[in-house]
């Protein structure tokens, strides 16, 4: 007999949580713990376990998420009839949401089941029985309405694209996201010369140009004593990429990177960037198996063009991987033609949803989210031989 189990804390999982997958970090106790305890104040977390009679054939991560104006919306310098316009799109989308998934980070990393032991669409349907759980849970004790549900993110080729039939039947719709950004590395690379040969004279004059301006950067791996210690300026550098980016759905917990460090330890990583014993910027990674997959990074905007902060930030990820055999250096979502000049290729994304109100506010949400998350109109770059 198929059935499910919610959880509400990793603390609570069976220890054959992380026994049943060992492609995706994302999906492990550790990293959910560290995530778990220090969540964004507007994010909580729900773990769904999928049983067949005893044993565990599939999980699955739920976050409630609890949008507001100012969360969405950060840049408050806009016009005044633009902000209208933003206060009419925060009516549609304000409330609470439930994502299949983690909102954090691009890419799926919410479902995995066992297929040789039950059908995706099986897997799917308790899946949809546990999400109706949390919504009444979440009425019947706190008096909230779930507003959103959805469903991220799916490359073309994913198998959730095959059960249409299901996100027909919940009245759920399919939406384009901008692609995520992705730096297959040839097997034959194993030193940053190789990569540097293979870019036309160009992009290998961009690559000097960049590294010449950085030169004054000292560049450091940091501790986690060192982490903690430097946790406020990292926290106000990130917010202040963060808040740049106009449209958001969360702010990360003061103290998220150095949680995430006690939990992954070697797996998680914080380079920073000090100008004479300055901080002037940091970024992360996540070793996902032999996939290098960047996390939140965060600069100085005054330095930023001076330095190049942020290309160079690209080619020391870059430089990471080869050195250190990845097969792929996942740049995720955001600033594409940049990401592209350095050899990602972008890889189209999709997400399904919908608003639990009425057809209206359904209808509307189409061109909201388009609204919110518009497809870039941007020139890919070419920089190998």
């Amino acid at each position: 007999m198929i059935h499910y189990k919610l959880y509400d804390t990793v603390n609570n999982l069976p220890d054959s949580w992380d026994r049943l997958q060992a492609h995706d970090l994302f999906l492990k106790t550790n990293f959910l713990k560290g995530l778990e305890y220090s969540c964004p104040d507007n994010i909580t977390p729900f773990y769904v376990g999928i049983f067949k009679a005893e044993a565990l054939v599939g999980i699955a991560i739920i976050q409630r998420v609890e949008m507001y104006f100012d969360d969405i919306f950060r840049d408050t310098s806009d016009k005044y009839l633009y902000r209208k316009a933003k206060q009419i799109v925060a009516k549609i989308v304000r409330g609470n949401a439930l994502i299949i998934g983690n909102l954090m980070h691009t890419g799926q990393h919410g479902l995995y089941c066992n297929t040789q032991v039950i059908t995706f669409e099986t897997y799917l349907n308790t899946l949809d029985s546990a999400i109706c759980k949390i919504k009444a849970e979440i009425k019947d004790k706190q008096g909230k309405k779930i507003r959103i549900i959805a469903f991220k993110d799916y490359f073309e080729d994913d198998v959730m694209h095959q059960n249409r039939a299901f996100f027909k039947k919940h009245n759920m719709y399919k939406v384009e996201m901008q692609p995520n950004m992705i730096f297959e590395l040839p097997e034959s690379w194993n030193s940053v010369d190789d990569y540097t040969s293979s870019l036309k004279k160009k992009y290998r004059d961009r690559y000097k140009t960049a590294r010449k301006k950085g030169l004054n950067i000292i560049k450091k791996e940091l501790t986690l004593a060192e982490i903690k210690s430097k946790e406020t300026e990292l926290f106000q550098l990130y917010k202040t990429v963060s808040d740049n980016a106009g449209v958001n759905s969360f702010v990360l917990c003061d103290h998220h990177f150095s949680r995430l460090k006690q939990e992954l330890e070697n797996q998680f990583k914080i380079f920073a960037y000090f100008l004479e014993d300055i901080l002037v910027g940091f970024y992360t990674l996540i070793l996902n198996n032999n996939r290098l997959e960047t996390y939140f990074l965060g600069y100085n905007k005054a330095l930023q063009y001076k330095h190049q902060l942020y290309l160079n930030m690209l080619y020391d990820m870059a430089s990471f991987a080869i050195e250190n055999k990845y097969s792929a250096i996942i740049y995720a979502r955001t600033a594409m033609e940049i990401k592209s000049s350095v050899g990602a290729k972008p890889r189209t994304m999709y997400i399904y949803m919908k608003h639990t109100n009425n057809l209206v506010a359904n209808t509307l949400l189409k061109f909201i989210v388009k609204y919110l998350n518009p497809i870039t109109v941007w020139q890919e770059r070419h920089p190998f031989n």
